[in-house]
């Protein structure tokens, strides 16, 4: 999408005050022109003898009052004009700064809103792949970026044209030669304008991209902290940090150094113009061409003009930085998204599940190849398997985080591709081996799946998943603060919350992956135990490497290389060859050393 378009799309909504902040801006551009006009009819007409050169309806206006005559014997209101003008100008510089930030502002907040809301809605793949440093980066330092160009530099800029152009015309009416030798040197300004532009959208790319890099590994460094110290790999982290750090130095010093030589050529040929005006009216002023109150506004207008297109350049200069900024934003907002509500709502679900020759792969990988199985509603049904066997994958597919490719499968009847997402999120839940929790009180984090469920509920919740009397012994209880990521639990106790956490969901069908392996074989059959007497209904998987979390199940799935290789319950399992038999006696004589 053409960036002038995106840019477009973000002012929606906030047009009126954008348009209020450029008229604000070419009345302050038309009261600016008027002082040197006013300042060579003092010269030439009041204080000298020259005729009077003024638009028709001005010189109308001073007739009316007695002409010439009257402001040479009133100087005073000269004086009063020149303030009115001074004051004017002082409002409208206040509306377009007022005006423009708020346009900036409201820009900025659609663009964070819409930027944060197409992040979320992306799909699992996305986020597994994306680095969050950079997503962070492009969510804040970028749509800054494009903040201040709306809010200040365009504005600046058509600022800039608009004046431009309005001196241009008064110049050319009043001495057309003089004009012409006024901007001989602006078309090298030009030059130099655009291959500065042209550098910079090139160096501001790479700066953005380093930043991005530097925003990620200092974000990785920061959540796995505990992992740093652990290893005392402080100095590895250092100096892998020191490496971004300074690469995003060079890029910075590159967009310096190109700024300073552009600077410095465009202040030479700006002072070198000014020399050639100021040489050329002193001496068709010396001649009598021209006469002095039109070298005094020549004089200013040159200033007006030139001063202002170098200006163009650091404008172009900031317009490239907020195109790569654009861009970049650009990026994630051309990402397809999730679609959460294709597909049937409101289906009743009651935990029947089928899966029918399923295939399923990331890529050319085959991760999972005609898998076959059903589990009845209110039975549990428990995965075994090696790491790299299918077993997340097969879950994953439950919650249709990710789709099948051939197969089928079926919730209570329903083909599950044909169920909008959004609706088997909220009737599966799924406790994670890592669990993820908040920055936020531990009955918070218990709430996050039910915003409305009471404390008696949430306290509920927690003594089936046994973590009720761990959270007793903290001073504050359930407003305990948990650290980032849970930093402040332990493992087990980060597990047993999150379990809580979707226990309090009443979901029909429930997924540990992994999720009791923090916690010692007593709690594991007494949370089970618990879950057992909370609601016969319940369909439940359970992943695990431990043989008694999975013995109680209904059926006992085994994996291998994405293939069932072996199916049925503990004790038929036990007493057949195969991967479950050998990991039973392997943990059976591990259990009779200990």
């Amino acid at each position: 999408m053409n960036k002038l378009t995106l840019l477009l799309r973000f002012l929606k909504g906030s047009r009126l005050t954008y348009l209020g902040a450029l008229l604000a801006v070419i009345i302050n551009v038309g009261l600016a022109a008027v002082t040197p006009m006013l300042i060579r009819v003092s010269l030439d007409s009041v204080l000298g003898d020259a005729p009077l050169q003024l638009p028709a309806f001005l010189q109308n206006m001073l007739e009316r009052i007695g002409g010439v005559v009257f402001v040479r014997k009133n100087l005073w209101f000269l004086l009063v004009i020149m303030v009115v003008l001074t004051l004017l100008q002082g409002v409208m510089q206040f509306l377009r700064t007022k005006l423009s930030a708020l346009t900036g502002e409201n820009a900025a907040k659609r663009m964070r809103d819409r930027l944060y809301l197409h992040v979320i809605r992306q799909p699992y793949n996305y986020h597994v792949k994306a680095q969050t440093g950079d997503i962070i980066q492009r969510c804040t330092s970028d749509i800054e970026t494009a903040q201040r160009f709306i809010a200040n530099r365009s504005i600046e800029a058509i600022s800039i044209v608009v004046q431009v152009i309005v001196v241009l015309i008064i110049l050319f009416s009043t001495h057309v030669a003089f004009t012409l030798l006024s901007i001989v040197l602006i078309p090298v300004i030009l030059v130099l304008t655009v291959r500065f532009f042209r550098s910079m959208m090139t160096v501001f790319l790479e700066t953005d991209e380093s930043e991005g890099v530097m925003s990620a590994t200092l974000q990785e460094n920061l959540t796995g902290v505990r992992v740093v110290k652990a290893f005392a790999a402080q100095q590895f982290e250092i100096d892998k940090f020191d490496g971004t750090s300074r690469r995003y130095r060079d890029n910075i010093m590159k967009i310096v150094k190109l700024m300073a030589s552009f600077w410095s050529q465009s202040d030479f040929l700006c002072m070198l113009q000014i020399v050639i005006v100021t040489l050329v009216g002193t001496w068709l002023t010396a001649t009598g061409q021209i006469t002095l109150g039109v070298m005094v506004a020549f004089m200013t207008y040159a200033g007006m003009l030139i001063w202002p297109i170098r200006g163009l350049g650091q404008m172009m200069g900031f317009m490239g930085q907020a195109f790569v900024a654009l861009n970049r934003i650009q990026e994630i907002l051309d990402s397809r998204q999730e679609d959460y509500d294709q597909g049937e709502s409101d289906v009743p679900i009651s935990g029947e599940i089928s899966f029918t020759d399923v295939n399923f792969g990331y890529g050319s990988k085959k991760v999972l190849e005609g898998l076959s199985f059903s589990v009845k509603p209110g039975t549990t049904t428990a995965i075994l398997g090696a790491t790299g066997s299918g077993k997340s994958s097969l879950v994953h597919l439950l919650l249709r985080l990710y789709d099948y490719q051939e197969g089928s499968i079926k919730i209570d009847g329903h083909e599950l591709r044909t169920i909008s997402r959004s609706w088997i999120r909220r009737n599966v839940g799924m406790v994670l081996q890592e669990p993820f929790l908040f920055s936020r009180t531990i009955l918070e984090n218990i709430r996050v799946g039910r915003p409305d469920a009471t404390d008696e509920e949430v306290y509920a919740a927690a003594r089936i998943a046994c973590v009720d009397e761990a959270i007793s012994e903290f001073d504050e209880g359930y407003g305990t603060m948990v650290g980032e990521r849970g930093v402040t639990l332990s493992g087990g106790q980060r597990q047993r919350v999150a379990i809580a956490r979707t226990i309090l969901r009443d979901v029909p069908i429930l997924i540990f992956d992994d999720s009791l392996s923090a916690v010692d074989t007593e709690t594991d059959a007494a949370i089970r135990a618990a879950l057992r007497a909370r609601k016969q209904g319940t369909t439940t998987l359970i992943i695990s490497h431990r043989i008694t979390t999975l013995a109680e199940a209904d059926q006992i799935l085994v994996l291998d290389q994405g293939r069932i290789v072996q199916k049925g319950t503990h004790e038929e399992l036990i007493h057949e060859p195969g991967h479950y038999k050998q990991i039973w006696d392997i943990q059976s004589s591990i259990e009779d050393i200990a």
